[in-house]
């Protein structure tokens, strides 16, 4: 297995993906760039750590250490756009959420560079990802959960401050709308603002294995920053971004999205 991918095989019928948790970039492209601290800029910061309760769930997670700068393994590897007409990223980005440029002139990755990526990081992630929906779909259905996070207020993608909650089901497409309820519900116990198919209807990792017809339900969660950590809602840089893990802090949300996951298991075991 490659170092940078992390496996965590459970038994209960989730997969959770955590495709933009990593901030692990090859020297050799680091070098290219305008600076270490916008390749991570946007990274979905520590969310593999909010999650990391899933485990004693049963659930199986899925991990790229890799980061989103290098490849983006939530976008359409075809280059189409997953939101046409909106501002967004492309399998290999070349600027930040907020439009400043990752590399050099002249240093962003070509076609043939873009390909080799893929190769090496989008296709094994992938792989894992469909591996693990196979394996467990062989005793019934199954629920694939992207998990993401994002800075509550992004002028260039979104107007205003994002909800607390967004979930993502590609308008009903991509699973059973009794899971996308069940979910909302879990979340709507917060308190916090909740809604469905806003600003983000689901990545292409949902809206490629999500096959309710099938067995796969898949439903995304972006979840504004603000509920576990300190998040500035505003301009960020390096002097307070990104904000430390704090356990404190994020223990409420670890127990709302224990509801969420609690419903999503619940969900699975009651289609088998």
């Amino acid at each position: 297995m490659q170092d940078w991918l992390t496996i965590h095989e459970g038994s209960a019928p989730l997969v959770i993906g955590l495709p933009h948790t990593g901030i692990d970039i090859p020297t050799a492209i680091e070098a290219r760039m305008t600076s270490p601290w916008l390749a991570r800029k946007d990274a979905d910061w520590w969310v593999d750590r909010l999650y990391d309760f899933a485990i004693d769930m049963g659930a199986t997670l899925v991990r790229t250490g890799v980061s989103r700068s290098v490849i983006d393994v939530n976008r359409d590897p075809s280059g189409v756009s997953l939101y046409p007409g909106m501002t967004t990223t492309g399998l290999c980005p070349t600027e930040t959420f907020d439009g400043e440029p990752l590399y050099r002139p002249g240093q962003q990755p070509d076609a043939a560079e873009t390909e080799e990526r893929r190769a090496i990081w989008f296709d094994p992630y992938h792989t894992a990802l469909l591996d693990q929906l196979e394996r467990l779909r062989r005793s019934g259905p199954v629920v694939l959960y992207d998990a993401h996070s994002i800075r509550s207020v992004v002028p260039r993608l979104f107007e205003g401050e994002l909800p607390q909650f967004n979930i993502g089901d590609n308008d009903g497409a991509t699973c059973a709308g009794e899971l996308t309820h069940a979910v909302e519900k879990a979340c709507a116990f917060s308190g916090d603002s909740v809604v469905v198919n806003g600003r983000f209807k689901g990545g292409w990792t949902t809206r490629h294995y999500g096959q309710p017809d099938a067995g796969v339900h898949a439903i995304q969660m972006e979840l504004a920053d603000r509920g576990y950590i300190l998040d500035p809602a505003g301009p960020v840089s390096p002097e307070n971004w990104p904000s430390p893990y704090a356990p404190d802090r994020a223990q409420p949300m670890r127990d709302h999205l224990r509801r969420v996951l609690t419903a999503c298991i619940a969900f699975a075991e009651s289609q088998r």
